[in-house]
C-alpha cells in the first residue's frame, strides 16, 4: 500500500498484526492490508510479522514489530471526534476493553498503550463559544470526567 501523502508509523514489540487486527475491528473504513514478513536474512525468524499496512477510520497506518526498545507514551494521541453519546461510549469502551486504561478528560490508553482521545463534536462547540463563562462551565465538567458525558457537558454549559 505504497501511497502519497503521510502514513503514521505504529511501533510494537511483536503485536503489530493483533493491534492492526484490533484497530480494523474497531473502526468503520478500515482494512488490512499488505502484511510484510521476515526473510531467512532478517534479524528475527523467517515468516515472523515486521510491517503491517492498514487503515483505520479512513487514516493510513503501518504497524512495525520493531521491539521493545520504544514505546508508547501520552505525547502523541490520537483524536475521535463523535457526534453523539452512543459513539463516544462505543470508541471508549472498544478501545478500553482487554487492559486499556481510562484517563480524565476523555483520554485513554488502549491495550497497547496507545493514547486516544475520544471527543463529542458538541463539546468543541462549547468550547469556541464566544460567551466565555458558558466555556468555562463546560470545561469545569469536563476535568472532572472520565468518559465525557455530552448530556452533563450540556447542563453545565447552560449553567443548569
Amino acid at each position: 500500500m505504497v501511497t502519497d501523502g503521510f502514513t503514521t508509523c505504529l511501533w510494537f514489540d511483536g503485536r503489530a498484526e493483533e493491534a492492526a487486527r484490533h484497530y480494523v475491528s474497531i473502526f468503520k473504513n478500515s482494512a488490512i492490508g499488505r502484511i510484510a514478513r521476515s526473510t531467512e536474512a532478517g534479524p528475527v525468524p523467517a515468516g515472523a510479522v515486521i510491517t503491517v499496512d492498514f487503515v483505520a477510520n479512513g487514516q493510513r497506518f503501518v504497524a512495525l514489530n520493531g521491539g521493545p526498545k520504544f514505546t508508547f507514551n501520552e505525547s502523541v494521541s490520537f483524536q475521535i471526534h463523535c457526534d453523539d453519546q452512543e459513539e463516544v461510549d462505543h470508541y471508549w469502551t472498544a478501545l478500553t476493553e482487554g487492559g486499556g486504561e481510562p484517563g480524565a478528560c476523555g483520554w485513554l490508553k488502549d491495550r497497547y498503550g496507545v493514547s486516544w482521545q475520544v471527543v463529542p463534536k458538541r463539546l468543541i462547540e462549547m468550547l469556541d463559544d464566544p460567551d466565555r463563562e458558558k466555556a468555562a462551565r463546560a470545561v469545569g465538567a469536563m476535568l472532572a470526567m472520565g468518559r465525557l458525558d455530552i448530556a452533563a457537558l450540556e447542563q453545565a454549559y447552560a449553567g443548569e
